[in-house]
Order: C-alpha cells, then structure tokens, then sequence
C-alpha cells in the first residue's frame, strides 16, 4: 500500500512540476539562458587567461633564446683567447637555459592546445547561445499568441457574452404567446358553455345574423352601385 501511494505522490507531484513549467516557460527560459551566458563569459576568461600565460611564456622563450646565442658568442670568443675556465661556465650557463626553454617550449605547446579547444568550445557554446537567444523570441511569440487564444476561447466559448445573448434570445423567442394563449382560452370557455355554437351555425347560414361581415359590406356596395 505505502508503495501504491509513493507512486501516486510521485505521480502528482510530477504533474505539479510540469504544470509549473509550462506556466513560467519564458521566465525558465530566460533563466537558463542568463546562467549559459554566465557560464559563458567565466569560459571567456579562462580563455583570456590561458592565452595571457602562453604569450608569456612565449616571450620567456625568446628571452632564453637570446640569452643563449650572447652567451653562445662570447663562448666562442673565449675559446679563441684560451679563456677555458669561461668556456666551461658559459657551457654550463648555456645547458641551464637550454634545458628551462624546452621545458616553457612545451609549456607553451600544451598550452595552445588547451587555448585552442578552450576557443572552439566558447564558440560553440556562443552559437549555442545565439540559437537559445533566437529559440526564446520564437517561444515567447508561441506564448503570447496562446494567450491571446485562450482569452479569444474565454470570449467565443461556451460561457461568452455572445452565446449567453442566444441564449436569451432563444429562451424569450420560445415562450408562449400571452395573446394567443388569451384567444385559445377564450375558445374553450365557448365551446363548455355552448355559445359558439350559434356563432358557427350563424356562419354557415342558418338564422338571422347577428353580426356584420365583410361580405355583407361588399355585398351592399355592389347593390348601391348596379342602382
């Protein structure tokens, strides 16, 4: 049972959240990518960095090298005065700085690898970006023309002011006729007390007339004018 109802809490709970995130979609949206563009720009520096460190030792490298070729010439002019005990110690110098420019020599190499995959992962991360950027304009456009649906719905639906107008048109076109109820009322009091039946027998001919119809208008009209 505790594990039915785990699953059901769960369940609710993950409806909850996507509810939550489809109602603040633009917000998140625009959340994630500020946070990308801080990402961003920390990777920017980093990349600042790197490339600062590899000039600097590029030009420690050419330090050392000039360091080397001056004290290569004077080596060479102290071996042609017999100068040895300078010889040796330029030799020495020389082997020092020989060996500590390899090792910026490969400092440098290492990092203009890491400065080269450190750029095309800021350029693709900056691309990325520019899309998101694009994607946020086209989804906040999607949003707000499904709002403006949505109230169009609210108008047009099934609870608008126009469909309750037809409602009410309907319901006042749809009640009974009070002066034809009066007439139909008036023709059943007739006929239980009998007094339409002399109306009737009266309209179709037999007795005296108690009444004047069009008939008899017209039919004295046509007697006046043949005299």
């Amino acid at each position: 049972m505790f594990g039915t109802l785990k699953t059901l809490i769960n369940g609710a709970n993950a409806r909850a959240e996507d509810r939550l995130r489809d109602t603040y979609s633009i917000e998140l949206i625009d959340q994630k990518i500020r946070e990308a563009d801080q990402n961003l720009k920390a990777a920017k520096l980093t990349l600042a960095s790197l490339i600062q460190r590899k000039r600097n030792e590029a030009r420690q490298v050419d330090v050392l090298q000039s360091r080397i070729d001056d004290l290569m010439a004077r080596a060479e002019q102290a071996l042609a005065d017999g100068r040895q005990d300078m010889v040796q110690s330029a030799a020495q110098a020389v082997a020092d700085l020989e060996n500590e420019k390899t090792i910026r020599t490969q400092t440098v190499d290492r990092l203009e690898t890491r400065v080269l995959q450190l750029r095309q992962t800021v350029e693709a991360a900056n691309r990325r970006i520019l899309d998101l950027k694009q994607g946020a304009i086209s989804a906040r456009a999607v949003k707000r023309e499904q709002g403006l649906q949505k109230r169009l719905n609210r108008h047009l639906g099934g609870e608008s002011p126009i469909d309750e107008a037809e409602g009410l048109i309907n319901r006042v076109m749809q009640q009974d006729d009070p002066f034809e109820q009066s007439e139909i009322l008036r023709e059943i009091d007739a006929g239980l007390d009998h007094t339409n039946v002399a109306e009737r027998m009266e309209e179709a001919g037999y007795g005296p007339k108690t009444r004047s119809t069009a008939a008899d208008v017209l039919a004295r009209l046509k007697s006046k004018s043949n005299d």
